[in-house]
């Protein structure tokens, strides 16, 4: 409870209710990744973790659950952040551009279990992946051990570089038609009030793109 109200105050201006899972009521669609078809795979996802600094000691994998009756993916991350909480684990898939202008954000279909239950969602355009390049972010916390769908309003994503808030005034806004990588991450809180470290899993069902009513 403390944690999820210190969030609700810092990102206040970030997202209009940041802590509750929503399930949008949605006019269309499009699936974005279904990871519950038997011919879906997550071979094109790549990790992008601290370790690409030099002082970075965090891991991440992102691997298919299949039993005889069903399947789904797994983000799986060990957090291993600095003294000052800096410190990610993250995936990302760039093998496509998706015209997302006809909808109104991203439905997740997820579960969260282990450790820690505050993950972001990282977007680019334009194939612009270098981290001096503004990505565009929003923050949500998710319920312990509980199948949830979370919608994500593409209005409440901010430009953000290397984790710090740019000025939306004096960034370009997220061209919707050309979103060239999409991501997960979890962090260990640099810039926050809260702090994340230790193991996690992120079951994933499905991403979506809804248009809400």
């Amino acid at each position: 409870m403390f944690i999820g109200i210190q969030l609700l105050l810092l990102f206040t201006s970030i997202t209009t209710n940041p802590m509750r899972s929503t399930k949008c009521l949605f006019s269309s669609k499009q699936t974005l990744f279904n990871f519950t078809d038997s011919t879906s795979s997550v071979n094109d996802w790549i990790e992008i973790s601290d370790t690409e600094r030099d002082v970075g000691k965090s891991k991440g994998v992102f691997v298919e659950q299949k039993t005889q009756q069903f399947q789904r993916a797994i983000f799986f991350s060990l957090l291993n952040p600095q003294p000052n909480g800096a410190g990610f684990v993250g995936i990302a898939y760039r093998n496509k551009s998706f015209d997302l202008s006809s909808f109104t954000g991203l439905q997740l279909s997820v579960r969260a279990q282990g450790e820690n239950f505050i993950y972001k969602v990282i977007l680019r355009h334009h194939n612009e992946e270098s981290s001096l390049q503004p990505s565009y972010e929003i923050f949500f916390e998710l319920p312990k051990n509980e199948l949830t769908e979370q919608y994500l309003p593409f209005n409440d994503f901010k430009p953000y570089s290397r984790g710090k808030s740019l000025d939306p005034n004096t960034t370009p806004p997220l061209d919707q038609t050309d979103i060239t990588s999409i991501g997960l991450q979890i962090v260990g809180g640099v810039y926050l009030p809260i702090k994340q470290h230790g193991t996690s899993s992120l079951e994933i069902d499905s991403i979506i793109a809804v248009k809400c009513e």
